[in-house]
């Protein structure tokens, strides 16, 4: 059900914006819209400064972000160290990666690469898995 949602989402988000590929605007239509889904980086490395508008002021300049997020502990509101933008095209988050990673941020070095799906947890129980005891 959530990848119908996602699809259904770029849809109307490739005909809302267009996608912009070799310097030709393309039009909406439903190859498109597949084309130009979201392409989400993973940001590591960051210094404790780097809040999400920071973030995303230096990776706009590849690309229309559509989402610049850093990562903050639960607890302490404070940053975990990495974060994730999304672009609306793969064209500027392939871009963004190669020109950044290893760049500077705020005093850091950081590291970017294409964020992938966190594998599924077993439990949820609390933190207590009882297969394991």
């Amino acid at each position: 059900m959530a990848f119908c949602n996602k699809i259904g989402g770029l849809m109307r988000q490739s005909i809302s914006q267009n996608c912009i590929s070799n310097g030709q605007v393309t039009g909406p239509s439903m190859f498109n819209a597949v084309r130009c889904m979201s392409s989400k980086l993973f940001i590591g490395g960051l210094s404790y400064q780097t809040d999400d508008h920071s973030l995303k002021e230096a990776f706009s300049g590849f690309g229309d972000v559509t989402e610049a997020r850093v990562v903050t502990d639960r607890e302490t509101g404070r940053s975990r160290g990495f974060g994730f933008v999304n672009y609306s095209c793969d064209d500027s988050a392939n871009e963004a990666m190669k020109a950044m990673d290893g760049q500077e941020l705020n005093g850091r070095s950081i590291r970017v690469s294409l964020a992938t799906e966190r594998a599924p947890r077993p439990g949820g129980n609390g933190g207590y898995n009882r297969e394991r005891y």
